[in-house]
């Protein structure tokens, strides 16, 4: 039997190298225009793959464009760039897709040092110098193994199942579910499945695998049924909130092509997600019902919530290729302002969406005090350390209540995680508005 022939790639694979002159001595700010917008299109293109928002994409060509003397005008999406060059005689045009979409904080966080620096290094490099060194950058796939993305997504799971109401035994089960799901998604990710499966199947296995020790531990030790509750937290780690942020972030600046895209993506695996799952529940006769009850004092419960936010956020860190230190910025951030959400809403009578508002902003008023001291990409700061407030239970318990016909238990459920949607973006975007003079303005 012959060699399986390889599969054909539907999104042809464009030779960056081919735009650059021959000529070894040709400055980038005296090369064509073919060569100044190719390395412009492509360090965007390598932006929009990271996951950043069309906003801080178009900024970075934008800085590029002005330190080669020309124009630049883009339309961004979710997977896709138009954009066209002018220098006063001639223009150029471009449209360049991806085959996918991701996060990568690690290679953003080289990209930005890439634009940032360019004034002073790039620009008197040549075309070709630019390209071997954007070629560098985009080899910065993954940090971590897929094992290792298990573990992070364990981690991420097991501290969001306390937060969520959980004992040590849903914490357990959630970090076994959740490591073996996220394990599977990597490896299908990798051999480049698609995003359907992927979801579908890391979903199937984490609530298997829950459901599969929860048997085992009520046969064995006499755990009682009321535990399944926490199968929710174990699929938890497919939850989009990168995406869901950026595109209020995006639709705030009136980047309403990406913003609407990515917020349709995001949707699109919300429901992959929480149907796969309420599926699986029917066919393992698992609830979302109610967590037995924590016996906590008042300091205990803010120590552990700190310790757990901590834990949660540092593993969302991870699974987003955020480098250990850039993790451990972000983890410490969210550990005071979700800590702090969390007091506000249990303690103080403000509504979920209020509180997410608080810390949403709170998070970004930090990000932005260490992106001036460590120079961290701010968005490779905050969307991680308000990830773990998106509410992807609420999500789940809606989709779970519609498909049984419980309509009223879903829409208040829907209204809820709408309503923490909005407002963690929005507390963003407020505090980028007060630190940022330049996100302030729409020029």
């Amino acid at each position: 039997m012959g060699q399986q022939s390889e599969i054909t790639k539907n999104h042809m694979e464009i030779y960056w190298h081919d735009y650059a002159s021959s000529s070894t001595e040709i400055p980038i700010t005296k090369a064509d225009l073919v060569e100044k917008a190719s390395v412009i299109g492509r360090t965007g293109l390598m932006l929009l793959e990271c996951g950043t928002g069309a906003w801080r994409v178009r900024s970075s060509m934008n800085t590029l464009s002005r330190a080669l003397g020309i124009t630049t005008t883009a339309d961004i999406g979710l997977l896709s760039i138009e954009y066209t060059c002018f220098d006063g005689n001639h223009c150029y045009t471009q449209a360049l897709c991806l085959t996918n979409t991701g996060v990568n904080t690690s290679r953003l966080n080289r990209l930005e040092h890439f634009v940032n620096d360019f004034e002073r290094e790039g620009k008197f490099m040549t075309a070709e110098q630019l390209h071997s060194h954007l070629d560098e950058i985009e080899r910065i796939h993954g940090l971590y193994s897929p094992t290792a993305l298990g573990f992070a997504a364990a981690l991420a799971c097991g501290c969001f199942t306390f937060l969520l109401g959980g004992g040590l035994i849903e914490m357990l089960f959630a970090f076994c579910g959740a490591g073996i799901g996220n394990f599977v998604r990597c490896k299908l990710t990798k051999h480049h499945f698609t995003l359907f499966l992927g979801i579908a199947a890391s979903v199937c296995c984490a609530s298997l695998i829950y459901a599969m020790l929860l048997k085992a531990a009520e046969i064995l030790f006499g755990i009682s049924v009321q535990h399944e509750a926490g199968y929710i937290c174990s699929m938890l780690f497919i939850i989009p909130g990168f995406p869901f942020i950026t595109s209020g972030i995006d639709l705030a600046k009136l980047d309403m092509r990406s913003g609407l895209e990515r917020l349709t993506y995001a949707i699109l695996v919300i429901l992959v997600a929480t149907i796969t799952a309420w599926i699986m529940a029917l066919l393992l006769h698992l609830q979302p019902v109610q967590f037995p009850a924590l016996s906590l004092t008042l300091p205990e419960e803010i120590v552990f919530r700190l310790l757990a936010s901590f834990g949660g956020v540092f593993g969302f860190s991870l699974m987003f290729n955020s480098p250990r230190n850039l993790a451990f910025c972000a983890a410490s951030i969210g550990a005071v302002t979700n800590t702090l959400r969390l007091e506000l809403a249990g303690h103080t009578g403000f509504p979920p969406a209020a509180a997410a508002f608080v810390g949403a902003l709170l998070a970004g008023l930090l990000a932005s005090r260490l992106k001036n001291a460590a120079g961290y990409p701010r968005i490779s700061v905050t969307v991680p350390s308000i990830v773990i407030m998106v509410p992807g239970l609420y999500l789940y318990r809606a989709i779970y209540n519609l498909g049984i016909m419980s309509l009223t238990e879903s829409a208040t459920w829907f209204a809820n995680a709408i309503l923490m949607i909005v407002a963690l973006p929005l507390g963003l975007i407020f505090a980028r508005i007060i630190t940022d003079k330049t996100f302030r303005y729409c020029t």
